[in-house]
């Protein structure tokens, strides 16, 4: 440490890296994993961790918590991070940890920030470490982890998923942050109840962007020390909808459930949730036009009509001005009639052949077949259409359901002759 580090202050620092819990005691919310008497928090206050992934979206907690243990552990504690992360980098923490366990009988934890960027074979790099007990890792990562990191490197870890904050506990932080004298604005301001509410709600879980419209709203105020709601709705000019792999599933499932539902509302929501999170028209519409297919399918045929236009006029149109022709075939989808009956029958077609072995096609209708009779021409006329190994097998059943419905009756007139 020199001179000019030993006098500097942490005045520079902005409040939401000042306002950082330092102790368990100073951490808001994860009640489910660091509450009192939770077993996380028991590891971390005896020094017992063992390998872990924290999963959450971003600012809720992962850093923190990982900074915490490593102001209370006596091991050596080593911090990477995945998207600038060389494998020389790595390789030398690993060296280290080899020479504290030979040398001093100390044990190392990593901390790696932002793991899912992480290549798979880097990943790979880690499972003989960690499984020995060379490092114990923590690794954190906004993604989802199913999707992002490699099943055996999961496996040797324990998965500790990170909730974002509520309300109540944003609000909180914000009273820690305006009254805290040493790392806080001292006391020197107030807000309104409405302005709290609105930032707490505003800022959707992230306690880093409350902060940051926190202090923005505190320097740009004159003549009073009073926060009110237009100060901070200046500050903090829209809400930030940041997605991550885990919420792009979770909302696609969302809204494809929702449409399969026939539940409009929901269905236009969760479209509004993805459009405004940036997540691409054009994958949207894929969507739906599975979705016509798939769950509207033979009860209503136009629903694929409707679809595949939605995805012209989205092309044509870009965006914003895409989001209604997008909201049109979602609304038409979701108010036809349902019937997934083709999707059932391509599904057991596609077992029976998986299962079976290829069977050769009927003579009568090879290509260039002269026993061939065109059935329009000659309805009477019978011909060998499936393999007779295949011909027992029911693959397409009717739904009655919207137009396919005259198709059930008919089937069901045929069954009772």
């Amino acid at each position: 440490m020199d001179l000019f580090t030993y006098n500097q202050s942490n005045e520079h620092q902005p409040l939401a890296e000042r306002m950082r819990p330092r102790t368990l005691s100073e951490f808001f919310g994860q009640e489910h994993l660091v509450g009192e008497h939770k077993v996380l928090r028991r590891l971390i206050e005896q020094d017992k961790v063992a390998s872990m992934i924290l999963q959450g979206p971003p600012s809720s907690g992962k850093t923190t918590l990982a900074t915490i243990i490593s102001h209370i552990t006596k091991a050596c504690f080593e911090k990477l991070n995945g998207v600038s992360m060389s494998i020389a980098e790595l390789r030398a923490v690993v060296q280290r940890a080899k020479d504290n366990l030979s040398l001093y009988q100390q044990r190392t934890i990593l901390f790696l920030d932002e793991i899912h960027a992480l290549k798979s074979n880097v990943q790979e790099a880690l499972l003989p470490i960690v499984e020995d007990g060379t490092i114990t890792l923590i690794g954190a990562t906004t993604e989802s982890v199913a999707h992002d990191i490699i099943p055996p490197l999961v496996s040797r870890c324990r998965v500790y998923r990170l909730e974002a904050l509520g309300n109540e506990d944003l609000e909180g932080i914000i009273r820690s942050a305006l009254k805290d004298p040493e790392r806080g604005l001292g006391g020197e301001y107030e807000i309104t109840e409405e302005a709290l509410a609105y930032l707490a709600d505003v800022s959707n879980g992230d306690v880093r962007n409350a902060l940051i419209a926190l202090e923005t709203a505190a320097y740009s105020i004159y003549n009073t020390k009073t926060i009110d709601l237009k100060t901070i709705q200046e500050a903090y000019e829209s809400r930030i909808n940041a997605i991550t792999t885990t919420d792009f599933y979770d909302l696609t499932s969302a809204f494809i459930k929702s449409m399969r539902g026939s539940q409009t509302d929901a269905a236009i929501y969760w479209l509004a949730r993805l459009l405004d999170s940036g997540v691409d028209p054009m994958y949207i519409v894929r969507r739906i036009v599975v979705h016509s297919t798939e769950d509207v399918g033979m009860a209503n045929p136009h629903a694929l009509q409707v679809a595949m236009a939605a995805k012209q006029a989205v092309e044509f149109l870009g965006m914003p001005e895409g989001r209604i022709p997008l909201a049109e075939a979602v609304v038409y989808i979701c108010e036809s009639p349902k019937s997934n009956s083709a999707y059932k029958a391509i599904g057991r077609a596609i077992d029976a052949v998986k299962s079976l072995r290829n069977f050769p096609v009927p003579e009568n209708i090879r290509d260039g077949s002269k026993s061939y009779i065109n059935p329009i021409d000659n309805p009477r006329s019978r011909m060998q259409y499936l393999p007779p190994e295949v011909e027992g097998f029911k693959f397409y059943e009717p739904q009655n359901s919207g137009t396919e419905s005259k198709i059930f009756a008919k089937h069901v007139e045929r069954k009772n002759r």
